[in-house]
């Protein structure tokens, strides 16, 4: 650790016991909630945030944001945990402790299980197994719009939302029909939660396998049009329009955006006044179509033509970059980065999505889509802040504050920031240190991810939910 911080507790405990002492002196604090950041310390006591010190003058001298930063704990509002139905990916538990080692103490689980998470005993299922885990961390759900997520007919929305789900959403589909999506918006509205919707039009993207550009033509993959997320944004928007005017209560949040397009209609509907939030991923953020073909620079660090700038170095089409939305053009990405500096995406959320060797590691086309990516998010998010694309406040918002007004108050945590007198919800990373993505280091059963083998700012040091430890780096 650098800058004279200091961490001093007992002796490293298990998973779920109580952090009865905890002093963190000589740290950069990051509060998103009240805006505010700088030197401070942090004391812990019983699992509770005793005290909260900002250091000012001789005593704030050598402390600065690029070495052990405390912040509240992260929430991610977007994970496949794949518990129950497809425990050879992810359990719930393996699940959990990769949040942990990522820094998430609030994961909310999305309903793409077996069966969907479309009626209350799943719900129960997957809330038992989450308790079994012996994790802090807090699980949240989000239930099925529509019956087996095969969008036509609407889920058991009233009876899911009695039993405790934060929203709902057919992520891995979208809501296929307008007329089903204006059902849900209306009905759920009334109920105060939000319809997750995610934006395709699966006739424009129909056996496509990467981003309709340069590198998809150049490689003889089929492509992937902008269109196909920005045509099904647009729609929704129009609907949600239609349906505020009877219900005021009516929300909806669109994930993982990934084109200029698609940001720029919600940065107007902002504008306008519409109930509307949305969330970019970090591989959205800092790879970009280029690594398909075998380059390995940031986003930021890239340029038009990786096969003229010099930046393929791997060779192409890793299965593990099979994402959907795919990933996008230099442009594109560009975009994204703006649109979450400037608020127009309010939260970043991992879409942490594990498969098994049996599914990923196969040819390109036919690969599952998803990256494993909750433990590797800080990372990513880190590297656009050294490279001056983000800044560290900001990145820290977009991980806690942003996800939490999407949650609106449906978690267990009274704030999202640094506050006396409430059970800890913390991450302590050190921004000086790096370490390297390996299979070995990750939590999650799908440690397949593009990123294996590269090193990456941020080492978590210690994560604790809800006053108990989640997860300690012992090397520390």
């Amino acid at each position: 650790m650098t800058t004279g911080a200091t961490l001093e507790r007992l002796a490293a405990g298990e998973v779920g016991a109580l952090v009865v002492e905890l002093d963190i002196g000589r740290a950069w604090l990051v509060d998103p909630a009240s805006g505010r950041e700088g030197p401070g310390e942090i004391v812990v006591r019983d699992g509770i945030v005793e005290a909260v010190t900002w250091l000012e003058g001789d005593e704030a001298a050598g402390v600065d944001p690029g070495g052990v930063v405390v912040a509240p704990g992260f929430v991610d509002l977007h994970a496949h945990l794949r518990e129950p139905g497809n425990e050879d990916a992810e359990t719930i538990a393996t699940g959990l402790a990769a949040a942990a080692h990522g820094g998430f103490t609030t994961v909310c689980a999305m309903a793409d299980t077996t069966p969907a998470l479309d009626e209350p005993s799943v719900l129960a299922r997957v809330r038992a197994a989450a308790l079994a885990s012996g994790s802090p961390v807090e699980l949240l759900a989000h239930g099925a719009v529509t019956v087996g997520r095969a969008g036509e007919q609407l889920a058991a929305l009233g009876e899911l939302a009695d039993a405790g789900v934060v929203g709902f959403s057919d992520d891995g589909a979208p809501v296929g029909s307008a007329a089903i999506l204006r059902n849900a918006l209306a009905y759920v509205g009334t109920l105060g939660l939000p319809i997750v919707d995610h934006a395709e039009d699966p006739g424009l993207t129909a056996g496509a396998e990467a981003n309709d550009g340069y590198v998809a033509t150049v490689l003889g993959l089929r492509g992937w049009p902008a269109a196909a997320e920005e045509s099904v944004v647009a729609r929704d928007l129009a609907v949600l329009a239609d349906v505020v005017r009877d219900v005021p209560g009516a929300r909806l949040h669109l994930t993982h955006l990934s084109t200029a397009g698609a940001l720029d209609h919600v940065r107007r509907a902002k504008a306008a006044g519409l109930p509307v939030t949305c969330d970019i991923t970090p591989h959205h953020l800092a790879l970009t179509d280029a690594w398909l073909a075998g380059a390995r620079r940031w986003a930021w660090d890239a340029g038009d033509d990786p096969w003229t700038d010099g930046a393929v170095v791997a060779a192409p089409y890793d299965p593990g970059l099979r994402v959907n939305p795919p990933l996008r053009s230099v442009v594109e990405v560009a975009a994204c980065l703006a649109a979450l500096a400037d608020g127009t995406a309010d939260a970043v959320a991992t879409d942490h999505a594990p498969h098994t060797s049996v599914d990923k590691d196969v040819e390109f086309g036919a690969s599952a889509v998803g990256i494993a990516g909750i433990e590797t998010a800080l990372g990513l998010l880190l590297g656009a802040v050294d490279a001056g694309r983000l800044t560290l406040a900001r990145a820290v918002a977009a991980l806690t504050v942003g996800p939490g007004i999407v949650l609106g108050g449906r978690s267990r945590r009274r704030s999202f920031g640094l506050v006396e007198g409430a059970p800890a919800d913390l991450v302590v990373f050190d921004r000086s240190d790096r370490w390297t993505v390996t299979p070995e280091y990750l939590a999650t059963k799908g440690a397949r991810s593009p990123l294996i083998g590269r090193d990456l700012p941020g080492r978590v040091l210690l994560t604790i939910a809800d006053g108990r430890l989640a997860y300690e780096d012992v090397s520390a």
